[in-house]
């Protein structure tokens, strides 16, 4: 089988591109590496192209007899979306809409949408359910939340099967150091952590006032090969059901705190860090209730006990070279 992986040069999208490979799909990424890398594009065809063109989505859809399409590419940083809100509804809920359309005229029947635990906002419980309010604090999260409505509202008319996944944040790299995590600039909380461990800089720490035990934002983290598995497992659920919308976390949180001493301890070595004020659209806690997730997902989550020391095997890693394959 034949699978349109939309972003699939970027983190997320190119570990689920290697997984598919290793069970024998053929994986056809689609990527115009404003965020991705070419050289992660390495498991099947790749196609340079805007998820916005909706003539090039449905000429990579029949030319590749595609069979099952999952949808990363996307805008992904709160704190860019709270600056550039225009730039996230444009690519992120324009560019759900052209890949709707495009499968529709195609005949291409089941989608995986790559949606964010950032649609409930703040939450009003410790762990959130599917049914938690949506509402979503920065730009990111509601034009996720769009996305999903639009994926709802369209799919059923266009005989669409469809899997809305809302994950939580996802860590670590695959076993043999292939890929990894990188962004420009980099703002996630653990390849941060690490690099500031390993180069003796500081760790900016956003929030030390927030509602939580240790006053630090609280995070359910999931390690990315275990999330590249939900979603091909989903794409196995879809033979036997129209829809599914559920949470991929592991059902527990770490402080920013919490986190700080394990990855200390995995290296060996103090971190210097620099408090700092919450970033606009930071919820305090995002921890998924996982109950319905197991339901059709029995798997066991690599804790970040076991995923922390294997980053901190491969140094290289958080010490990334400026980019040479910019389109």
């Amino acid at each position: 089988m034949n699978v349109l992986i939309t972003g699939g040069a970027g983190y997320i999208g190119s570990h689920t591109a290697k997984l598919l490979k290793s069970r024998g799909l053929t994986p056809v990424v689609f990527d115009d590496l404003s965020q991705g890398r070419l050289a992660w594009a390495r498991y099947g065809p790749f196609v340079f192209g805007d998820i916005r063109d909706e003539e090039a989505l449905f000429r990579v859809l029949k030319g590749f007899q595609i069979e099952a399409v999952i949808h990363f590419a996307a805008r992904a940083s709160v704190e860019e979306s709270t600056r550039l809100p225009e730039v996230y509804f444009d690519v992120n809920v324009g560019g759900t809409v052209a890949l709707l359309k495009a499968m529709k005229r195609a005949e291409v029947r089941r989608l995986v949408f790559s949606s964010s635990a950032a649609v409930y906002g703040d939450a009003r419980v410790d762990t959130i359910a599917e049914d938690h309010p949506k509402k979503p604090t920065n730009p990111y999260g509601l034009s996720k939340w769009q996305c999903e409505q639009v994926v709802s509202s369209v799919a059923p008319v266009a005989g669409i099967r469809y899997a809305v996944l809302r994950y939580f944040n996802v860590v670590g790299n695959d076993p043999e150091g292939e890929l990894y995590e990188t962004h420009e600039p980099e703002t996630h909380v653990l390849p941060n952590l690490m690099r500031a461990a390993l180069t003796g800089g500081s760790f900016t720490l956003y929030g030390t006032d927030h509602p939580t035990a240790d006053g630090t934002a609280v995070r359910d983290y999931v390690y990315v090969m275990d999330l590249a598995l939900a979603h091909v497992r989903a794409l196995e659920v879809l033979d036997t059901r129209e829809r599914l919308v559920s949470n991929v976390g592991g059902g527990s949180g770490v402080s920013v705190r919490e986190l700080l001493a394990v990855v200390g301890e995995a290296l060996g070595r103090p971190i210097s860090m620099v408090e700092r004020p919450i970033r606009a659209g930071d919820p305090p806690r995002l921890v998924a209730d996982d109950r319905f997730l197991r339901t059709w997902f029995s798997h066991r989550f690599k804790p970040l006990s076991e995923v922390v020391p294997e980053m901190a095997q491969n140094p290289p890693y958080f010490l990334v070279p400026e980019r040479s394959d910019r389109p």
